[in-house]
């Protein structure tokens, strides 16, 4: 849509009036008379074409004035911010990215199954408000509240192991996530906690994080990620190279399923990479609320076209004033 910056130069049109009235008295008197008895030799005669090109010159170059009036009021894209009402609800991820994500019981390893998996999943939902939060001995905010999918999967594909202090600190994973989300403005909210431990370290108790949660009204569902049995897990030799050990899988499943009863989630047990698949499908199904969203529209100046346009015009009345419509003297 176009709009103008200063619309109030438009009215500088008014000036045709004049310009007109002039142009039709000047062509009243631009011709020299001679007296005759009569004129009906001459009657059907009719006005020359000529004649009624130069009028055409004369239109041509109000056009080209007319373009610069226009472009003086400065025509415009319009900005403009757009809401749309639609369904959605607040979601966080909470990823665990620990040593331990690195274990090859997924391919190529739980934390790049992990990422596909999210990715996909973020962009699948196109009218929730989304953000992520990492953590291993540490919680760590990734990715605020935002609907900006780009961002949210950019950042998810760039995360690796090595971010935060190594460990599990599934608490505090929980409470940094509660933090971020608890003050949206849809009316469901979830968080989706992904790990494959058990809560080693940190500042806060899981259940009590998930007491919190129940408080606020913020479902938390649970993802364990891990096969049954052993896997082979990253260890470091006397070389200071990796080298994989198969190792036992040990998931506190007690502690995952008790924070999705206290908030009213679900826990999930991820055993390979279709599983894993299949989990995040599930929990696609979330229930939906109704919300708002802004967009916003950039806005530009749109001068361009109207300049080339009087200049157009400017040209085809001199090209035609100084060829077909030339006068001799």
């Amino acid at each position: 849509m176009i709009q103008f910056a200063h619309p109030g130069l438009l009215w500088l049109f008014m000036s045709f009036l004049p310009l007109i009235g002039w142009y039709i008295w000047k062509r009243r008197n631009a011709y020299s008379s001679i007296e005759i008895s009569t004129t009906s030799p001459f009657s059907e005669m009719g006005r020359p074409w000529k004649e009624f090109g130069l009028d055409g010159l004369f239109l041509l170059r109000l056009a080209a004035l007319g373009c610069v009036i226009i472009m003086l009021a400065r025509p415009q894209t319009r900005d403009s911010w757009r809401t749309s009402h639609t369904e959605g609800t607040d979601i966080i991820l909470a990823l665990d990215i620990s040593s331990s994500m690195l274990a090859r019981d997924f391919k190529p390893d739980r934390l790049e199954a992990a990422k596909d998996v999210a990715s996909k999943f973020v962009s699948g939902r196109e009218a929730d408000n989304m953000g992520l939060v990492i953590f291993a001995g540490e919680s760590f905010t990734g990715v605020p509240m935002t609907t900006d999918r780009t961002t949210l999967t950019n950042y998810i594909s760039s995360l690796e192991m090595g971010l935060l202090e190594d460990g599990t600190a599934i608490g505090d994973g929980l409470a940094t996530a509660i933090n971020r989300i608890k003050d949206g403005k849809a009316k469901s909210k979830s968080i989706i906690l992904l790990t494959d431990g058990s809560n080693n370290t940190g500042n806060v108790a899981p259940v009590t994080a998930a007491e919190i949660a129940k408080k606020l009204g913020i479902k938390v569902y649970t993802i364990g990620i891990g096969r049954n049995g052993t896997a082979p897990y990253p260890t470091q030799n006397m070389f200071g190279r990796i080298e994989y050990v198969n190792m036992p899988v040990v998931i506190d499943e007690a502690t995952l399923k008790e924070i999705a009863s206290i908030t009213g989630g679900k826990y999930f047990r991820a055993t390979g990479n279709n599983v894993l698949s299949e989990i995040f499908e599930e929990i696609d199904s979330l229930e939906k609320t109704e919300m708002d969203i802004r967009h916003f529209s950039h806005t530009e100046d749109n001068y361009m076209p109207w300049a080339w346009l009087a200049l157009s015009f400017f040209l085809l009345e001199m090209l035609l004033r100084y060829t077909i419509f030339r006068k001799i003297p």
